[in-house]
């Protein structure tokens, strides 16, 4: 077991690593930016490191200033998070260059998985089902054309380093190909510095489901059921939940054992999360994310074990603590994303916390380093915290859930509290009648941002 864990991140995802590895018994070091300096992870770390100046690109995403934080405290490894350098398989070579463990995939996979025109690839040769589309990068607009025309309209052009909807553009008809693919690619470009795009069937109204997955990185991988992720907003994920209310227990058991056997294949390491576009009893490959989910807890709600306790254990060369058939999802469990946004116009709020007051009580979790008189950065995402709650079925836990959004008090800044409180009591959401795009037409339909 590691001796000493740095965590590259911040905010509730840095908090909750710093948790899982006290429990273990393992010391922890926080780096953290200028703007962090009172965050509440560098309060309760057993050391902290000042890697930089607000910007990201000079402090939680730079490499040799985390590089230089582990030699200095003598952490023998690094915990990434998610977003920052968690998909960066450079970052990952890196550490083991300086002999410090990477609590994460190993390189090779995240460098697959990031590229969205091989991970649709490797996913078809380990017999994962995927969307209709090119077989890989379309160059040209006659390609394109010929493409789109054997899988027919409407088709998605997607950027091939692609993620959290960048890149993504909608052609319906032959004529709308070439803008799309044009704006695609100035967009890739912009994002990620790869205008390289292909073409997949658009499905018109699919739920997003994902199966959470764990490697020991030697062959042995379990499945831990599936998140329905399918309210968001611009691609952005807002509420998320498990199991999914489209999904029996027969098709949670083909699907996990489908994710379970290719990750058996791949010999993956760690936590991961493969991502499927599901309609009309099908489910279709979109990506897998290489890294710790925001979302996790909803899977840690329903099973009962720790997904970062598991990263870390494998990532030093141990074992699962479960087995597949050890693995029991008991009730149902559900999550929102706090944002300091206005809950109208989603303008990010930062600012000072003058009253925090979190809710409580049986089956209540809340992830958040916020606290009265914190004060929220405008550098990074608007993410305050994320409230999750769990019941025996999914009616006990929309009403949990509501009492819990009622007695959810966070003034100073505005944040999205509102939208959640008028969701969870709106009847398609009540009844799960909703896709990836329910949440942008019911925003439209009540004149707000979609």
């Amino acid at each position: 077991m590691f001796d000493k864990i740095l965590i590259a991140n911040r905010g509730e995802i840095a908090l909750r690593i710093l948790r899982a590895a006290k429990e273990l018994g393992i010391a922890t070091v926080a780096v953290h930016s200028t703007a962090d300096a009172d965050a509440m992870h560098v309060r309760l770390a057993d050391e902290s490191v000042c890697i930089g100046p607000p910007a990201a690109r000079e402090s939680y995403l730079n490499i040799p200033s985390i590089i230089a934080a582990c030699e200095i405290t003598g952490a023998d490894a690094v915990h990434p998070g998610y977003g920052f350098l968690s998909e960066n398989a450079r970052f990952a070579e890196v550490l083991a260059h300086h002999n410090i463990g990477f609590i994460g995939p190993k390189a090779e996979h995240i460098r697959t998985m990031g590229d969205k025109i091989e991970a649709k690839r490797t996913a078809l040769a380990l017999g994962i089902p995927c969307v209709p589309g090119s077989e890989g990068g379309v160059e040209d607009i006659d390609e394109a054309k010929r493409v789109a025309a054997g899988i027919g309209y409407p088709v998605l052009v997607k950027a091939a380093a692609g993620g959290g909807g960048r890149g993504m553009k909608v052609a319906r008809t032959e004529a709308d190909l070439e803008q799309a693919i044009g704006l695609a690619r100035t967009e890739a470009k912009a994002a990620f510095g790869d205008d390289a795009v292909y073409l997949e069937k658009y499905l018109e109204k699919p739920r997003h489901i994902e199966v959470q997955v764990l490697g020991d990185g030697r062959g042995g991988a379990v499945h831990l059921a599936e998140r329905d992720c399918s309210l968001q907003r611009r691609h952005q994920k807002v509420w998320e939940e498990g199991g999914s209310p489209a999904l029996n227990d027969a098709m949670r058991a083909e699907i996990g054992g489908i994710c379970a056997g290719a990750m058996q294949k791949l010999g993956y390491l760690g936590a991961g999360t493969i991502e499927f576009l599901y309609e009309d009893g099908r489910f279709y490959f979109i990506e897998m994310n290489t890294r710790i989910q925001v979302e996790h807890p909803v899977t840690e709600m329903i099973t009962g074990i720790d997904l970062v306790n598991e990263q870390i254990r494998v990532a030093a060369g141990g074992d699962l603590s479960v087995s597949q058939n050890e693995i029991r999802v008991e009730g149902h469990a559900i999550e929102c994303r706090i944002n300091a946004e206005h809950p109208a116009t989603f303008r990010p709020s930062p600012g000072q916390i003058t009253y925090y007051h979190p809710p409580g009580g049986l089956g209540v979790r809340v992830d958040s380093a916020a606290f009265q008189g914190y004060r929220i950065p405008p550098n990074y995402d608007s993410l305050i915290g994320k409230l999750i709650v769990h019941g025996r079925t999914r009616n006990e836990c929309l009403m949990r859930l509501r009492r819990a959004l009622d007695e959810f008090v966070i003034d100073g800044v505005d944040t999205t509290l509102p939208l959640f409180r008028t969701l969870v009591r709106n009847a398609d959401v009540q009844n799960g009648l909703y896709d990836i795009h329910w949440l942008e037409h019911f925003l439209e339909k009540e004149g707000l941002p979609a």
